[in-house]
């Protein structure tokens, strides 16, 4: 009899955990019942076929999810003058301010210190403080899958790569280019012009002109968020590997496939949890794994069995048991830089890259 007392006894607790929970639950979801205006801060523009319309697309989807208002302030430079902007979308109510470039940090610090009651996200950043996150993915990881395609695509062996600017996040991007480039053609070199400047086409694309007329490059990758590049490469009938976003439609003959963001697979939960008052100030660094970056399909440009190797690569990154950066490696100077069975360190990567490995180039002029 006591035994039949107590199963029931466990099994009316167990029934009363199981309301509590989907109470609970139904809390957490209710939340978004309410509209929450969010400021969203781009140094470019929403429909730039890049980076700025990489973070309107997931934000969009995140914004029907969770029931958003969203500010979209566009153009904003990165400097002091970001303050303003943060400052009217507060007063106009927003709850949640988000910055999508690099610059903007020392700006988004000071404005986030002055509103506690604010929840601040900052791309690409690297400071975060009690009500500031900055986030990122591991894009790294798909710009050496896109060096895979790049290294059995070239037949002249002279790969172009335009980059923005050498800072620790552009520098990482090479050198995972290039060791995927490596991996499959050991005698392949990687050419590095710097634009220095993320959104300009005027200087993205004189860097792309530069690197053509010094090499004999037959396929170009960027890392800017400008079209200008694709669009020189493509005149000039040379193979491309985009960024942020597939472009094949608009480049069908050269283009081959894109390193690219689902940013709703960050947005959606990390917003939900600051509506559930659950925000932490962390810096988050998402991985394959998440879904939160992703390689564009392959075009009908892209050379046969080159597929099956990416996908070979892929499941190692998925899986766990190898990401990019474990030794051994070695830089453009022929110093062992990560030795055989070790790896480099996030904090490394995300602040201490500033080298280069072998077979890149790096064009100073």
């Amino acid at each position: 009899m006591k035994k039949i007392l107590l199963t029931i006894l466990i099994f009316a607790c167990i029934i009363v955990a199981g309301l509590f929970w989907i109470r609970f639950q139904q809390q957490d979801t209710d939340i978004t019942k309410t509209q929450t205006k969010v400021g969203f801060i781009l140094n470019g523009t929403v429909n730039d076929h890049s980076w700025g319309e990489s973070h309107y697309n997931g934000m969009e989807k995140s914004a029907e999810e969770l029931n958003l208002n969203v500010f979209y302030k566009e153009n904003v430079p990165e400097d002091e003058n970001s303050v303003a902007v943060m400052e009217e979308l507060i007063s106009d109510g927003c709850k949640i301010i988000i910055c999508n470039s690099f610059g903007y940090g020392t700006w988004e610090l000071q404005c986030a210190q002055n509103h506690p009651d604010v929840s601040f996200f900052h791309a690409t950043g690297v400071e975060e403080s009690d009500n500031l996150a900055t986030y990122f993915g591991r894009i790294y990881q798909m710009r050496y899958l896109s060096g895979i395609v790049a290294g059995l695509q070239t037949e002249t062996n002279e790969i172009g790569y335009v980059a923005a600017m050498p800072i620790a996040e552009v520098n990482r991007g090479i050198n995972a280019f290039a060791l995927g480039v490596r991996l499959v053609n050991p005698d392949a070199t990687v050419y590095v012009k710097w634009s220095n400047s993320w959104v300009g086409e005027e200087e993205n694309g004189q860097a792309t002109r530069e690197l053509i007329s010094e090499h004999n490059i037959d396929v170009l990758a960027i890392h800017n968020d400008a079209m200008s590049p694709l669009e020189i490469a493509d005149e000039n009938k040379i193979w491309t590997i985009g960024y942020n976003v597939d472009n094949s439609q608009r480049l069908p003959d050269t283009y081959l496939t894109a390193p690219v963001w689902n940013w709703e697979k960050f947005y959606e939960p990390r917003i939900l949890e600051c509506l559930q008052g659950k925000f932490r100030g962390i810096h988050y660094w998402e991985g394959v794994e998440t879904g939160i970056v992703d390689l564009a399909p392959f075009t009908k440009n892209v050379k046969q069995g080159t597929a099956e190797k990416v996908e070979q690569e892929r499941k190692r990154l998925m899986d766990g048991t190898f990401d990019v950066f474990y030794g051994p490696i070695v830089d453009n100077e022929g110093n062992v830089r990560v030795k055989e069975g070790q790896s480099m360190t996030d904090s490394a990567m995300l602040n201490d890259f500033f080298w280069y490995v072998e077979g890149v180039v790096v064009d100073e002029n």
